[in-house]
C-alpha cells in the first residue's frame, strides 16, 4: 500500500474517532461504514452481526464494545433524520475490519489500525507491510500449487516440477540456483526459501508463475521442454522489468522469516481481547477534542445509496 494511501486513510480514521466521559475511544457505525466503503447500511449491518458473533466466540461482553447510539442522517432536500448508530470499540472495530474484503483498500488498512494498539502512523505503516508481505507468500503458495496441478494433468511429476522451478530461479536471480540463494540468505536446512525473501521478490515469482499457468492452458503445452523454456523466459522478463529499475532480486536482504513473523502477529492478534478498552455504558459520548463535527459528518449514510462496492 502506498505511503500517500496510508497518510489518507489514516487522517480519515483519526478525524471519525471519538471519546466517551470517561475517555474510552470509540467510533461510531454510520462513520465507520462509510470509512470502510459500505454504501448501504443493511449490507454494513450484516457485516457487524458477523462481528458480534465472533466478540462472543472470543469471550468477551458484546455489550462491551457494541453499545447503542443515534446519529441523525441526511435526507434529500437538505432534511434530516434520527436514526440507530451503534459506538464501537477498537477492539469491535477490528473485528468489523476482520469480516469485511481484505482486497479493498480501506478494509485492509483498518484491520492494522485497529488492530495495534497506537496511533502513530509509522507503526502501522510497518504493520501493514508486514502484513502485506505475509498476503504475498500464500498468493506464491497458491499460485505455485496451481501450477503444480497443471503439471501432473500434463504426466509431469513432483521431480519434473521441482526442476521447472529451479530453472525459474536460476533465470530470476541471474544464474544463481534456488539452492545458491538459500546459502546466500542463510536459509535454514528444510526452509523454503520464498519464506525469506522480501515482499517485491515474492510478488516477482509469483507473477511469472501466473504468466506461466496462463501460457500451459492457452498454449494447450504438454512437454516439460517447452513449460521449461516458457517459464525460464517468463522469469527472465520479471527480472528484467526489476533490473531496469535498478532493483537486482539476489541483492536484496533477506527478510524476517515468514513462519515466525506470522506467529508473532497471531500473538498480537490473541493478546486484542485483553488489550481492549470497553464501552461503561450505553452509546454516547463526545468528540475528541480538536475534531470537527463536519469532517465526521462527511462520512454519514445517505439515503438511496446502492449496493456495497
Amino acid at each position: 500500500m502506498k505511503k500517500e494511501l496510508i497518510q489518507k486513510l489514516h487522517r480519515s480514521f483519526e478525524d471519525c474517532a471519538h471519546r466517551n466521559e470517561n475517555g474510552v475511544e470509540f467510533w461510531l457505525a454510520r462513520e465507520l461504514q462509510g470509512l470502510l466503503g459500505y454504501t448501504q447500511w443493511r449490507n454494513f449491518e450484516t457485516v457487524i452481526d458477523k462481528a458480534r458473533i465472533a466478540c462472543e466466540k472470543a469471550g468477551q461482553a458484546v455489550s462491551d464494545h457494541f453499545a447503542d447510539a443515534s446519529k441523525m442522517i441526511d435526507l434529500p432536500k437538505g432534511a434530516q433524520r434520527l436514526v440507530d448508530d451503534m459506538a464501537l470499540t477498537r477492539y469491535a472495530c477490528y473485528l468489523i475490519a476482520q469480516n469485511g474484503d481484505p482486497r479493498k483498500d480501506a478494509i485492509a488498512f483498518a484491520m492494522t489500525y485497529f488492530a495495534v494498539q497506537t496511533r502513530k502512523q509509522e507503526l502501522i505503516e510497518t504493520r501493514i507491510a508486514e502484513w502485506e508481505r505475509l498476503q504475498a507468500r500464500e498468493k506464491l503458495t497458491l499460485s505455485q500449487k496451481e501450477l503444480s496441478g497443471v503439471l501432473y494433468e500434463r504426466g509431469i511429476d513432483g521431480q519434473g516440477f521441482g526442476r521447472i522451478l529451479s530453472k525459474g530461479d536460476a533465470a530470476l536471480f541471474g544464474g544463481l540456483s534456488t539452492q545458491n540463494m538459500k546459502s546466500r540468505l542463510a536459509v535454514p536446512d528444510g526452509r523454503p526459501l520464498a519464506d525469506f525473501l522480501p515482499t517485491i521478490t515474492i510478488k516477482a515469482k509469483d507473477f511469472a508463475n501466473e504468466i506461466t499457468n496462463t501460457q500451459i492452458k492457452q498454449q494447450d503445452l504438454h512437454d516439460e521442454t517447452s513449460i521449461t523454456q516458457g517459464h525460464v523466459q517468463n522469469n527472465r522478463d520479471v527480472r528484467k522489468l526489476l533490473t531496469d529499475r535498478n532493483i537486482v532480486p539476489e541483492n536484496l536482504p533477506a527478510a524476517e522469516d515468514a513462519k515466525k513473523l506470522q506467529r508473532r502477529l497471531k500473538s498480537e492478534e490473541r493478546k486484542l481481547p485483553q488489550q481492549a478498552s470497553r464501552l461503561p455504558g450505553k452509546g454516547g459520548g463526545k468528540k475528541k477534542p480538536g475534531k470537527s463535527d463536519g469532517a465526521a459528518s462527511q462520512n454519514t449514510a445517505k439515503a438511496g445509496d446502492g449496493d456495497t462496492p
